[in-house]
Protein backbone atom coordinates (compact mmCIF):
# COMPACT_ATOMS: atom_id res chain seq x y z
CA UNK A 1 0.00 0.00 0.00
CA UNK A 2 1.30 3.41 -0.73
CA UNK A 3 1.84 6.15 1.96
CA UNK A 4 -1.05 8.82 3.55
CA UNK A 5 -0.24 11.47 0.35
CA UNK A 6 -0.29 8.49 -1.79
CA UNK A 7 -3.72 7.71 -1.35
CA UNK A 8 -4.65 11.19 -1.18
CA UNK A 9 -3.62 11.46 -4.48
CA UNK A 10 -5.05 8.23 -5.57
CA UNK A 11 -8.47 8.53 -4.51
CA UNK A 12 -10.72 11.27 -6.38
CA UNK A 13 -13.73 12.29 -6.96
CA UNK A 14 -16.53 9.44 -7.68
CA UNK A 15 -18.40 9.58 -11.51
CA UNK A 16 -21.46 7.17 -11.58
CA UNK A 17 -21.20 4.60 -13.55
CA UNK A 18 -23.64 3.46 -16.04
CA UNK A 19 -26.24 1.53 -14.35
CA UNK A 20 -26.16 -1.56 -16.33
CA UNK A 21 -22.47 -1.29 -16.04
CA UNK A 22 -22.33 -1.17 -12.30
CA UNK A 23 -24.69 -3.96 -11.63
CA UNK A 24 -22.68 -6.15 -13.68
CA UNK A 25 -19.24 -5.40 -12.52
CA UNK A 26 -20.36 -5.11 -8.59
CA UNK A 27 -21.91 -8.93 -8.08
CA UNK A 28 -24.96 -7.32 -6.43
CA UNK A 29 -27.77 -8.95 -6.65
CA UNK A 30 -31.77 -8.09 -6.18
CA UNK A 31 -33.64 -9.43 -3.18
CA UNK A 32 -36.45 -9.74 -5.13
CA UNK A 33 -38.70 -12.39 -3.45
CA UNK A 34 -39.49 -12.83 0.21
CA UNK A 35 -37.35 -16.23 0.02
CA UNK A 36 -34.43 -13.73 -1.37
CA UNK A 37 -34.92 -11.12 1.42
CA UNK A 38 -34.81 -13.62 4.24
CA UNK A 39 -32.96 -12.24 7.33
CA UNK A 40 -32.39 -9.20 5.53
CA UNK A 41 -35.96 -7.76 7.05
CA UNK A 42 -34.19 -5.49 9.14
CA UNK A 43 -32.58 -3.38 6.69
CA UNK A 44 -34.65 -0.99 5.44
CA UNK A 45 -35.29 2.43 3.38
CA UNK A 46 -35.40 5.21 5.69
CA UNK A 47 -37.59 7.99 3.54
CA UNK A 48 -36.93 11.19 4.57
CA UNK A 49 -40.25 13.06 4.76
CA UNK A 50 -39.99 13.58 1.40
CA UNK A 51 -36.29 14.62 0.41
CA UNK A 52 -35.22 11.43 -0.53
CA UNK A 53 -34.10 7.78 1.22
CA UNK A 54 -31.22 6.52 2.70
CA UNK A 55 -30.31 2.75 4.20
CA UNK A 56 -31.05 1.81 7.55
CA UNK A 57 -30.89 -0.65 9.85
CA UNK A 58 -32.66 -2.14 13.36
CA UNK A 59 -30.11 -3.10 15.82
CA UNK A 60 -32.57 -3.48 18.65
CA UNK A 61 -36.37 -3.83 18.30
CA UNK A 62 -36.66 0.18 18.85
CA UNK A 63 -33.15 0.90 17.41
CA UNK A 64 -31.79 1.73 13.88
CA UNK A 65 -28.56 3.04 12.96
CA UNK A 66 -27.93 5.32 9.64
CA UNK A 67 -25.42 7.88 8.03
CA UNK A 68 -25.54 11.24 10.14
CA UNK A 69 -25.41 13.32 7.19
CA UNK A 70 -29.09 11.91 6.01
CA UNK A 71 -30.62 14.12 8.73
CA UNK A 72 -29.46 17.31 7.33
CA UNK A 73 -29.80 19.73 4.36
CA UNK A 74 -26.68 19.19 2.79
CA UNK A 75 -26.21 22.31 1.75
CA UNK A 76 -27.36 24.40 4.51
CA UNK A 77 -26.36 21.98 7.43
CA UNK A 78 -29.98 22.76 8.61
CA UNK A 79 -31.62 19.46 10.70
CA UNK A 80 -34.57 17.81 8.46
CA UNK A 81 -37.60 17.19 11.34
CA UNK A 82 -37.22 13.69 12.09
CA UNK A 83 -41.01 13.51 13.00
CA UNK A 84 -41.47 13.24 9.25
CA UNK A 85 -39.01 10.45 8.74
CA UNK A 86 -40.14 6.94 8.48
CA UNK A 87 -38.82 3.54 8.56
CA UNK A 88 -39.48 1.21 6.20
CA UNK A 89 -38.38 -2.28 7.45
CA UNK A 90 -37.61 -5.19 4.47
CA UNK A 91 -39.06 -2.55 1.77
CA UNK A 92 -39.93 -4.56 -1.50
CA UNK A 93 -41.75 -3.42 -4.27
CA UNK A 94 -44.56 -0.84 -2.59
CA UNK A 95 -44.52 -3.21 0.82
CA UNK A 96 -42.99 -3.23 3.83
CA UNK A 97 -42.56 -6.16 6.52
CA UNK A 98 -43.04 -3.20 9.30
CA UNK A 99 -43.92 0.62 9.14
CA UNK A 100 -42.48 2.75 11.91
CA UNK A 101 -42.17 6.28 12.70
CA UNK A 102 -39.14 8.27 14.59
CA UNK A 103 -39.35 9.72 17.47
CA UNK A 104 -36.07 10.91 17.83
CA UNK A 105 -32.62 10.51 16.35
CA UNK A 106 -28.69 11.08 18.08
CA UNK A 107 -26.18 12.03 15.91
CA UNK A 108 -22.50 11.76 16.71
CA UNK A 109 -21.36 14.69 18.91
CA UNK A 110 -18.28 15.60 16.32
CA UNK A 111 -20.33 15.40 13.37
CA UNK A 112 -20.81 18.96 11.82
CA UNK A 113 -23.09 19.55 8.57
CA UNK A 114 -22.58 21.29 5.96
CA UNK A 115 -21.16 22.35 2.46
CA UNK A 116 -17.20 21.72 2.17
CA UNK A 117 -15.08 18.80 2.01
CA UNK A 118 -16.75 15.79 4.50
CA UNK A 119 -13.67 13.71 4.75
CA UNK A 120 -13.42 14.62 8.26
CA UNK A 121 -16.21 13.97 8.80
CA UNK A 122 -16.49 10.74 8.22
CA UNK A 123 -15.22 9.21 11.55
CA UNK A 124 -18.33 10.73 13.51
CA UNK A 125 -20.75 10.13 10.33
CA UNK A 126 -22.95 8.28 12.62
CA UNK A 127 -26.89 8.62 13.27
CA UNK A 128 -28.81 6.66 16.23
CA UNK A 129 -32.67 6.57 15.76
CA UNK A 130 -35.23 5.57 17.91
CA UNK A 131 -38.46 4.22 16.20
CA UNK A 132 -42.00 5.88 17.69
CA UNK A 133 -42.73 2.30 18.47
CA UNK A 134 -40.52 -1.07 19.12
CA UNK A 135 -40.77 -3.66 16.31
CA UNK A 136 -41.55 -6.79 17.39
CA UNK A 137 -42.25 -9.35 14.29
CA UNK A 138 -40.67 -12.45 14.36
CA UNK A 139 -39.75 -11.79 10.61
CA UNK A 140 -37.40 -8.72 11.92
CA UNK A 141 -34.48 -9.47 13.67
CA UNK A 142 -32.45 -7.17 15.09
CA UNK A 143 -28.66 -7.40 13.55
CA UNK A 144 -25.90 -7.40 16.64
CA UNK A 145 -22.21 -5.73 15.74
CA UNK A 146 -18.89 -6.76 15.66
CA UNK A 147 -15.42 -5.50 15.99
CA UNK A 148 -14.44 -3.48 12.63
CA UNK A 149 -12.76 -5.48 9.96
CA UNK A 150 -9.35 -6.23 9.04
CA UNK A 151 -7.82 -5.39 5.69
CA UNK A 152 -8.76 -8.09 3.06
CA UNK A 153 -11.73 -9.71 5.27
CA UNK A 154 -15.28 -10.40 2.60
CA UNK A 155 -17.85 -8.01 3.94
CA UNK A 156 -20.80 -7.83 2.73
CA UNK A 157 -23.51 -5.15 2.64
CA UNK A 158 -27.27 -4.82 1.95
CA UNK A 159 -28.42 -1.35 0.01
CA UNK A 160 -31.62 0.44 -1.67
CA UNK A 161 -29.91 3.19 -4.63
CA UNK A 162 -31.06 5.38 -6.84
CA UNK A 163 -31.54 2.58 -9.22
CA UNK A 164 -32.93 0.17 -6.39
CA UNK A 165 -35.50 1.99 -4.63
CA UNK A 166 -37.82 -0.21 -4.35
CA UNK A 167 -36.30 -3.64 -3.57
CA UNK A 168 -33.11 -3.52 -2.19
CA UNK A 169 -29.51 -5.63 -3.53
CA UNK A 170 -27.27 -7.55 -1.66
CA UNK A 171 -23.06 -7.98 -2.70
CA UNK A 172 -21.60 -10.55 -1.00
CA UNK A 173 -18.11 -10.00 -2.61
CA UNK A 174 -16.71 -7.20 -1.25
CA UNK A 175 -13.69 -7.07 0.69
CA UNK A 176 -12.18 -3.95 3.25
CA UNK A 177 -9.18 -2.60 1.38
CA UNK A 178 -7.79 -0.50 3.83
CA UNK A 179 -7.91 1.91 7.10
CA UNK A 180 -6.93 4.95 6.70
CA UNK A 181 -7.95 7.13 10.25
CA UNK A 182 -11.25 6.13 11.56
CA UNK A 183 -12.33 5.80 7.55
CA UNK A 184 -12.78 1.95 6.44
CA UNK A 185 -11.85 2.07 2.23
CA UNK A 186 -14.32 -1.09 0.99
CA UNK A 187 -14.86 -2.45 -2.87
CA UNK A 188 -18.31 -2.52 -1.39
CA UNK A 189 -20.43 -1.07 -4.72
CA UNK A 190 -22.61 2.13 -3.15
CA UNK A 191 -24.95 4.70 -5.19
CA UNK A 192 -27.18 7.37 -4.19
CA UNK A 193 -29.52 6.42 -1.35
CA UNK A 194 -27.27 3.43 -0.17
CA UNK A 195 -25.49 6.21 2.55
CA UNK A 196 -26.11 4.26 5.65
CA UNK A 197 -26.25 0.96 4.23
CA UNK A 198 -25.23 -2.02 6.96
CA UNK A 199 -21.95 -3.22 5.78
CA UNK A 200 -21.77 -6.99 7.52
CA UNK A 201 -19.50 -9.72 8.19
CA UNK A 202 -20.72 -12.73 8.08
CA UNK A 203 -19.16 -15.72 10.21
CA UNK A 204 -20.82 -19.42 10.97
CA UNK A 205 -24.02 -18.13 8.44
CA UNK A 206 -24.36 -14.86 11.01
CA UNK A 207 -24.41 -11.47 9.25
CA UNK A 208 -23.04 -8.95 11.96
CA UNK A 209 -22.84 -5.36 10.91
CA UNK A 210 -19.19 -3.75 11.26
CA UNK A 211 -19.60 -0.62 9.37
CA UNK A 212 -21.82 1.49 7.83
CA UNK A 213 -21.52 3.20 4.82
CA UNK A 214 -20.89 7.07 4.30
CA UNK A 215 -19.61 7.97 1.24
CA UNK A 216 -18.17 6.90 -2.30
CA UNK A 217 -15.10 7.43 -4.14
CA UNK A 218 -12.60 6.48 -6.78
CA UNK A 219 -9.05 4.58 -5.94
CA UNK A 220 -7.14 4.81 -9.60
CA UNK A 221 -9.95 3.36 -11.70
CA UNK A 222 -11.82 1.49 -9.62
CA UNK A 223 -14.62 2.34 -7.62
CA UNK A 224 -14.36 2.10 -3.75
CA UNK A 225 -17.09 2.98 -1.10
CA UNK A 226 -16.03 4.43 2.75
CA UNK A 227 -17.31 3.23 5.69
CA UNK A 228 -17.44 4.29 9.14
CA UNK A 229 -15.43 2.40 11.69
CA UNK A 230 -18.75 2.12 13.92
CA UNK A 231 -17.66 0.38 16.86
CA UNK A 232 -16.61 3.52 18.83
CA UNK A 233 -19.17 6.37 17.51
CA UNK A 234 -22.03 3.92 17.97
CA UNK A 235 -21.37 3.31 21.40
CA UNK A 236 -21.12 6.88 22.15
CA UNK A 237 -24.48 7.17 20.83
CA UNK A 238 -25.94 4.35 22.68
CA UNK A 239 -24.79 5.44 26.00
CA UNK A 240 -26.19 9.23 25.31
CA UNK A 241 -29.19 8.04 24.54
CA UNK A 242 -29.69 6.37 27.77
CA UNK A 243 -29.06 9.29 29.41
CA UNK A 244 -31.55 11.65 27.44
CA UNK A 245 -34.79 11.27 27.17
CA UNK A 246 -34.42 14.46 24.88
CA UNK A 247 -35.34 14.76 21.02
CA UNK A 248 -32.75 15.53 18.47
CA UNK A 249 -29.66 16.17 21.19
CA UNK A 250 -26.34 16.84 20.05
CA UNK A 251 -23.45 17.55 22.48
CA UNK A 252 -22.03 21.73 21.77
CA UNK A 253 -18.53 20.59 22.51
CA UNK A 254 -16.85 18.52 20.27
CA UNK A 255 -14.33 15.69 20.77
CA UNK A 256 -11.78 16.01 18.15
CA UNK A 257 -12.16 13.74 15.16
CA UNK A 258 -9.27 12.18 13.37
CA UNK A 259 -9.11 13.16 9.51
CA UNK A 260 -10.14 10.07 7.46
CA UNK A 261 -8.25 10.14 4.52
CA UNK A 262 -5.91 13.49 3.89
CA UNK A 263 -7.36 16.40 1.23
CA UNK A 264 -9.44 13.69 -0.96
CA UNK A 265 -12.74 14.36 -1.98
CA UNK A 266 -16.49 12.29 -2.13
CA UNK A 267 -19.21 11.96 -2.74
CA UNK A 268 -22.21 10.88 -0.33
CA UNK A 269 -24.23 8.20 -1.92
Amino acid sequence: MTGRSGWAAALALALLLPLAAAAQESGLRALATSDDGRGWEAVGRLDLGGRGFCTAAMIAPRLVVTAAHCLFDKGTGAAFDTSEFRFLAGWRDGRAQSYRGVRRALVHPDYRPGPGDPTGRIASDVALIELDRPIRDGHVKPFQTAPRPRPGDALGVVSYAQDRSERPALQESCRMIERRGAALILSCSVDFGSSGAPVFRIEDGVPRIVSIVSAKAELGDSAVSLGVDLERPLADLVAMMSRSDGVFARQDTPRTASAATGGAKFLRP
